[in-house]
């Protein structure tokens, strides 16, 4: 199948998913197309939003309707590294009859991983997940074990309630592709999802991408050609966020601490790429990198207390900086 037709079917399997997905999901459709660019990018993702926007829920549905093995954890206060990655004990060997360690895998082995929550645990086992999603792989007893491919972990955290959590070191921060924010459902969806989830009638989500064609698609994303003014708009509006560039624009010194590193330019391009053949077309335009800027960067950016006195989010800054940079 040559890539032209790929891209056909891509456009397909991605109505077919969206499709599937909206059966139990009403509305939220920026997030769920961040959501699939994201695993056509390799990307992971972090979830933000109040309790009750069906962030589990999503994940969960996103999973049901591909062919490929889902966990969730919950992250608690206690949990531990082991609880994640997996644990030795001694077995006996049923052939030998002697006793020996034997490594039990953890949730972290599957092809889709729900971190529920990931804020509510220390940090040690937070360090534990995040290096599985920079590495994919285990280590357990001098022993690494590779996670098996495609490996994506969506990662959920509640922005209100701040007591008793730990928050993401920024470094961490940075190995998510996308932050994305869900909210409110409009008036005319929530009709829809009350009536939907007080009703009797069984919904049933049919498997419509197998784990072959996600590796197809992000084989795709990586031969889509980019233009090198396409690839410079990225370049420039992260460096842009630097408050160590000399150039910096106004909204950049007055209310930034830190800027993006060089990942943001790769998560830009690369959702850009994957974004343009969402939408039909094989190569990506600035408009696509524009696009992404907000889930890109809006977790790789530190505002300073100028920004906070002002009343200045992230989100605010980087609107600043679109206008500046059009």
């Amino acid at each position: 199948m040559d890539n032209i037709e790929l891209v056909k079917k891509l456009q397909d399997d991605k109505n077919n998913l969206y499709k599937e997905i909206s059966k139990i999901i009403i509305g939220q459709n920026n997030v769920i197309e961040h959501l699939f660019i994201s695993l056509l990018c390799k990307g992971h993702v972090l979830l933000e939003g109040v309790p009750g926007l069906a962030k589990t829920l999503l994940i969960k549905t996103l999973s049901d309707a591909m062919d490929l093995s889902f966990n969730r954890i919950q992250f608690t206060p206690d949990l531990m590294p082991s609880d994640i990655t997996g644990t030795e004990i001694i077995d006996e060997n049923q052939k030998t009859g002697k006793r020996e360690f034997k490594f039990f895998k953890g949730p972290i082995f599957s092809n889709i991983v729900l971190a529920d929550e990931i804020n509510r645990t220390p940090p040690k086992t937070q360090a534990a997940l995040l290096e599985s999603m920079q590495e994919h792989k285990v280590t357990a007893g001098g022993t690494s074990y590779t996670l098996e491919a495609p490996f994506f972990v969506l990662a959920t955290q509640n922005p209100i309630e701040q007591e008793g959590t730990y928050p993401l070191p920024e470094a961490q921060l940075d190995r998510f592709m996308f932050n994305l924010l869900i909210s409110y459902p409009s008036r005319d969806e929530e009709v829809s999802i009350v009536k939907s989830t007080t009703a009797t009638n069984k919904i049933t989500i049919d498997k419509v991408l197998s784990a072959n064609d996600l590796f197809n698609y992000q084989e795709l994303v990586k031969n889509v050609p980019v233009s090198d003014n396409v690839v410079e708009y990225a370049v420039d509006f992260v460096n842009s966020t630097r408050t160590s560039n000399q150039d910096a624009p106004s909204p950049t010194s007055d209310w930034l601490e830190w800027g993006a590193g060089p990942r943001a330019s790769m998560y830009l391009i690369l959702g850009a790429k994957a974004k343009a053949l969402l939408d039909g077309r094989t190569t990506p335009e600035i408009a696509d990198v524009k696009h992404m800027v907000g889930p890109v960067l809006r977790h790789r950016i530190i505002p300073n207390f100028n920004a906070e006195a002002d009343g200045i989010n992230r989100d605010d800054i980087l609107t600043k900086l679109l206008e500046i940079n059009s």
